[in-house]
Order: C-alpha cells, then structure tokens, then sequence
C-alpha cells in the first residue's frame, strides 16, 4: 500500500493552484456579469437627422408658450409655399385650439412635445407614457390625427424615452441644427446658425416664441434654397422601415440583412 506524503512545497503549490483557479472564476464571472450590464445600458440614440443622397432638410418648430407670432410664421410659410413640422405641448394645443387647427388645416406636421413641458429623464415609464398619450389625445381631438413623431421637452432624454416613444409607434425626433433663436440673435446670427451647418438630411430647430425668428424666416428659406436645398416636413424627411441611428443620431434603413 502506498502512502501519499505531502511535503511543505507540494502543500504551498497546490494551495497555490486552488487560489490561481478561484481568482480565474471570479474574472470570468466579472467579465461576463460586465459584459451583460454593458449591454443592457447601451444608449439609445433618438433621430437627429436622416441619411439622404438629396439635397432635402426640414425646418421644425416647438411651441410650448406664447402664441403671438405663430400666424405670421404660418404666412410667411405660405408665402414661400414651404412645409414644416411643429412639435406642441399639450397644454398650448388646450389654449389655443384655432392655431393648431390652422397649422394642421395648411399642411404642416403637428408632433407631440410632451403634454406639459417636463424633463422626460425624470419621469417614470408610466409617466412618459402619460405626458406622450395625454399630448396625442388633445391634438387628435382637433386634427383627428394622432402624432407619429415626439420632440422631448430640452432634448432630454434617456434609454427609457426613446424607447417607450418607439413602443407607442412613434418616432423620437431631435434636431442636428440648433438656430439658437430661443436666445434672441440677430436675425443674420440666426441664419448663419443655421446655414453653416447644413448637411442632407438636416432638421432645423427654431421656435414659434422667439423674438427675431419671423423677421429671419423667410431669408433663412432663400439661403436654404439657394444652396440647392429643397424644404419639407419631418414626416417626408423620415423613409418609412425598420431604421437605425448612428452614434450621431443620423437615421437610416436597416439593410435585408439586418432585418433579418
């Protein structure tokens, strides 16, 4: 019969072997545990503009406050025979009914801002839902249309509203053109904001309340032109399928394959 002698050294070197496997299993396990939370907490990116091979962009306008200066806006578009987006909030679309109806009636796109205002980041998933539905539900009352497309109120947003925009079967929408007309520039600072920047694909942001906005529209839609650029609204920017946005925001179809 023989007899197994452990020696000093074969005790230290399978003690050393047993650490070096338990240190290897923790890593492991740490790698995938990791890989998992990486994976849940990657950021979804809402549309700021769309990939295009033509010279198209869109002009958007959010209307959260006052309303003195939406009509002439809306002549000022007719004149110019030039369709937008409006993005409103639904307590304007409760004060002031006749707007929405004539922004809607003149065949501009009216999306949804939230129902009242708030920061989108810090609501639950049940109160995005609310804020969006509740929005949707007064406009459709005067448009007997229900939004397809949401703009969050200060462009915040997280995973959680993107993602319960998609789930209502609407689209996020952001701007990758900021006029910055909100700060009140001159009317020339506003059309350089603008101009500089465009790209195909481009969506616009100004407001309906800012100060110079009427008085820089309709040189701003000449500059556009100019450039070779055609104007229309959001919902003819968007190509219709199953999409993808880069880390930039910019929206394009998934091939076949990527469907697949």
């Amino acid at each position: 019969m023989r007899f197994l002698v452990l020696t000093k050294r074969s005790i230290l070197m399978l003690t050393m072997c047993g650490l070096l496997g338990i240190s290897a299993l923790f890593i492991g396990i740490s790698t995938v545990s990791t890989a998992v939370a990486t994976a849940s907490l990657e950021r979804v990116i809402p549309i700021y503009s769309v990939a295009a091979d033509k010279k198209v962009c869109s002009i958007s306008f959010d209307a959260a406050w006052g309303n003195e200066q939406t009509d002439t806006l809306l002549n000022i578009l007719d004149d110019k025979n030039v369709k937008t987006t409006f993005f409103l909030v639904g307590d304007w679309v409760k004060k002031y009914p006749k707007s929405v109806k004539k922004i809607d009636k003149k065949g501009h796109d009216v999306g949804n801002h939230s129902s009242t205002h708030p920061h989108m980041t810090e609501l639950s998933p049940q109160q995005i839902q609310s804020e969006l539905q509740d929005c949707n539900n007064e406009i459709k009352k005067l448009t007997g249309k229900t939004p397809t497309m949401f703009r969050p109120p200060y462009g915040d947003y997280n995973n959680e509203v993107v993602n319960t925009t998609k789930a209502m079967d609407m689209y996020c929408v952001q701007w990758n053109i900021d006029s910055l007309d909100w700060k009140d520039p001159s009317c020339d600072q506003i059309i350089e904001n603008c101009v500089k920047k465009l790209s195909p694909g481009s969506i616009i942001l100004l407001h309906n309340g800012a100060k110079n906005t009427p008085e820089a529209l309709p040189k701003l839609i000449d500059a556009i032109k100019q450039k070779g650029y055609s104007i229309v609204p959001i919902s003819e920017l968007i190509p219709k399928g199953d999409y993808t946005t880069d880390v930039q925001g910019k929206m394009q179809l998934k091939t076949q394959a990527e469907q697949n």
